[in-house]
C-alpha cells in the first residue's frame, strides 16, 4: 500500500468527473453549488480544524480527503448521498492503493456528515462535519434572481462571510457568519440551519471542544 494524499485525490480524474457530474445533477434539482468549489472549501476547513486541535498531519491530510469526497454520491442523487459517496470513495481509493485502514476511517467520516442520521464516529469525520456546515456562502447561490429565492437561496446570498475559528487552549470551536439581514434574518438561518449547529455541536464535543455560533458578532449558541 502507497500513502496516498489529498494532493493525489485532487487530481484524480475519476474524482474531478464525479464532482462535477454531482454539481451538475444538484443544479438540475435546484440545489445550491455542490462542485469543486465546496469541495475544496470543506477539504480546507476541515484540515485546518484537525491541524489548530494539534493532530497528526497524517489524520489532517484523511480529513481533507474526506472532506473533498464527501458529496460525491449527489452524482446518483441527494438521498443517502453520504453513503453513496462512501462507496464511492472505497472505489476511488483502493484503486489508488491507500491502506485499508486510512480508507475505512474515510468510510466512516464520509458515510457521517449528514445532519439527519450521521454522528461524529472518528476525529477526521468530526472536522469534516464542522466544514461541511460552515459553508454558507452567496457563492454557491446558482439562482441570480432574488425574487424567486427560496428561503436557502436567501440565506446562503445573505451570508457575506463563513469562518470556523478554532481555540486550542480555551477548547473552542465557533463558526463565525456575517449575514446581510436586508436579505435574509437572522431567525431564517435558524430555521433551516439548527440541525447542522446541532450536529456541528455533536462534533466539537467529539474533539473535547465546545460549538459556539456567532451571527453578526453576536454569540448565539
Amino acid at each position: 500500500m502507497s500513502k496516498v494524499t489529498f494532493e493525489d485525490v485532487k487530481k484524480n480524474k475519476e474524482v474531478e468527473i464525479f464532482l462535477d457530474k454531482a454539481d451538475e445533477h444538484m443544479a438540475a434539482v435546484g440545489y445550491t453549488e455542490h462542485g469543486r468549489r465546496h469541495a475544496k472549501v470543506t477539504a480546507k476547513a476541515a484540515y485546518e480544524v484537525l491541524s489548530k486541535l494539534g493532530y497528526p498531519e497524517e489524520d489532517c491530510d484523511m480529513a481533507a480527503i474526506a472532506g473533498y469526497l464527501h458529496d460525491l454520491g449527489n452524482v446518483i442523487g441527494r438521498n443517502d448521498h453520504g453513503q453513496v459517496a462512501s462507496m464511492l470513495a472505497l472505489k476511488i481509493l483502493s484503486q489508488m492503493n491507500m491502506d485499508t485502514k486510512d480508507i475505512a476511517s474515510i468510510m466512516g467520516a464520509v458515510g457521517n456528515h449528514e445532519e439527519d442520521k450521521g454522528d461524529p464516529i472518528n476525529a477526521i469525520g468530526a472536522a469534516l462535519i464542522l466544514a461541511d456546515k460552515s459553508d454558507v456562502h452567496r457563492s454557491r447561490v446558482r439562482n441570480h434572481n432574488m425574487i424567486t429565492f427560496d428561503i436557502h437561496d436567501r440565506v446562503n446570498y445573505a451570508a457575506k462571510k463563513s469562518f470556523v475559528r478554532v481555540d486550542r487552549a480555551k477548547k473552542v470551536i465557533a463558526l463565525e457568519v456575517t449575514i446581510e439581514t436586508k436579505i435574509s434574518q437572522v431567525m431564517e438561518y435558524l430555521e433551516i440551519f439548527l440541525s447542522r449547529m446541532i450536529i456541528c455541536r455533536r462534533a466539537a464535543k467529539f474533539l473535547k471542544c465546545t460549538f459556539h455560533l456567532i451571527i453578526n458578532d453576536v454569540r448565539l449558541l
